[in-house]
């Protein structure tokens, strides 16, 4: 690999190690709880992501489109992103267990992208 193509995944790299010292001083600094504006707008966000990416992953899936394993990895990260925040946000008894019950369906709907995302598949070209 040249050095040309390993700036990025140096960059990555770096981003990665500037970023623990940063999550320490979020960990000793933020408070443990915040009055949030336009929480509704924010969750409703996140579903709309997550419905977008399945969406669009079904239709480029459908017509054969290898980029429908790009929009699946999204979507994958999207599902996972969604299942974090409903459950460290939920508050304790019904609200935690609503939270963990969506949790396992978006674990599933990631499982199901990453297989679209990384898996074999009959239509897979192979490259020699």
């Amino acid at each position: 690999m040249t050095v040309r193509k390993k700036w990025p995944l140096v960059l990555l790299g770096a981003a990665a190690a500037l970023l623990l010292p940063w999550m320490a001083v979020l960990a000793l600094t933020l408070p443990g709880s915040a009055r949030v504006d336009n929480w509704p707008l924010a969750w409703i966000g996140l579903d709309v992501l997550m419905a977008a990416g399945c969406a669009t992953t079904a239709l480029l899936g459908l017509r054969g489109d290898p980029r429908a394993r790009l929009t699946a990895s999204a979507t994958a990260a999207t599902a996972v992103l969604d299942a974090w925040f409903d459950i460290t946000t939920a508050g304790t008894g019904a609200p935690l267990a609503e939270a963990l019950l969506c949790a396992a369906a978006e674990a599933c709907l990631a499982a199901a992208c990453v297989h679209l995302a990384v898996g074999r598949h009959p239509d897979r070209r192979r490259t020699r």
